[in-house]
């Protein structure tokens, strides 16, 4: 079968040096979607890493195979993606990192790790006796592409894992059980991790029913998106002390200066920077190469999550 020659537009500079040389039959332009584009039809679409879905509406004016994300997430994709478009997400391109940092934030809370280096700051030798990360019950929100990486690399530390997904279900390591169970596993976790894709059903699943259920002393860590938290209710258990939290994503983001969450020594804020490592360049490039032999030999692309 003769491969068919494409266009594949790319948002940036950095980006088009990730790719190297272009593949036989295909030629790599530079739109970042802010604009018109620079061609009426564009086999693939790569839109921008962050703030994507508010350029969405100019795919209106090309003519698209596949719009292929560098995000895991689709949030306020489907209401802002014109109709006639194929849209595919980047899973395999963050789930290592994401989890990476996660299991960071994790170990960071637990061993105090911000303590020491405030203490450090000051001059101060600090020696603490905390909670181990070993023998900990982790209940682990949310079971897709993240959810599994964090729990491969959570194993290791002699944890107890009990696992959240939509339905109930099981698999080679156990029972997944479903979100009807989650409030009364919130009690028996020490750690519990928010892994989950934002949507309408998990708008505002952190709420003030979930904290109180969870037990004192107790870690949330977040590596979802900040919608899915209660901010004001975050605060609430955070400044009595009940709770403590790693929050790599937060609502509004960025927080303002002077918000309440900044000034708790018992919250640990990372500036949603789960993706952002040097991993992302290998991965982008591995998918995008892939998803353009898939569209060039007339497959079906990888990851597709929307048809508009």
């Amino acid at each position: 079968m003769t491969s068919t020659r494409l266009v594949v537009s790319l948002p940036n500079s950095e980006v088009r040096s990730w790719l190297g040389e272009a593949p036989e039959g295909v030629d790599f332009v530079q739109w970042d979607l802010s604009g018109p584009p620079p061609f009426e039809t564009i086999d693939i679409v790569v839109p921008p890493y962050m703030g994507a879905s508010t350029r969405l509406a100019s795919l209106s004016m090309v003519s698209a195979q596949l719009i292929q994300s560098l995000s895991i997430g689709y949030d306020g994709v489907a209401e802002t993606l014109p109709p006639r478009n194929v849209y595919a997400n980047a899973a395999s391109v963050h789930e290592a990192s994401t989890a990476e940092l996660a299991l960071a934030l994790v170990l960071s809370a637990q061993r105090a790790i911000p303590d020491f280096v405030r203490a450090g700051e000051r001059g101060h030798w600090a020696p603490q006796v905390r909670p181990s990360l070993a023998d900990r019950e982790v209940l682990l929100v949310g079971y897709g592409g993240v959810g599994r990486a964090i729990e491969d690399r959570l194993t290791p530390f002699e944890v107890s894992i009990t696992r959240v997904a939509t339905h109930e279900r099981s698999d080679e390591r156990g029972t997944i059980h479903g979100v009807a169970s989650l409030m009364a596993l919130l009690a028996r976790a020490d750690i519990v991790i928010i892994a989950v894709p934002l949507s309408k059903e998990t708008t505002r699943l952190v709420n003030e029913e979930f904290l109180a259920a969870m037990r004192d002393d107790a870690l949330l860590v977040n590596v979802a998106r900040g919608q899915v938290a209660d901010t004001n209710a975050l605060v609430r258990h955070a400044s009595s002390g009940r709770l403590r939290l790693a929050l790599d994503v937060v609502d509004p983001e960025p927080l303002p200066q002077g918000h309440p969450l900044f000034g708790l020594s018992n919250v640990l804020i990372s500036p949603h920077i789960g993706g952002a490592t040097t991993a992302m360049q290998p991965r982008v490039k591995r998918l995008l190469l892939e998803q353009i032999g898939r569209v060039q030999r007339g497959e079906t692309p990888l990851n597709v999550v929307l048809r508009s």
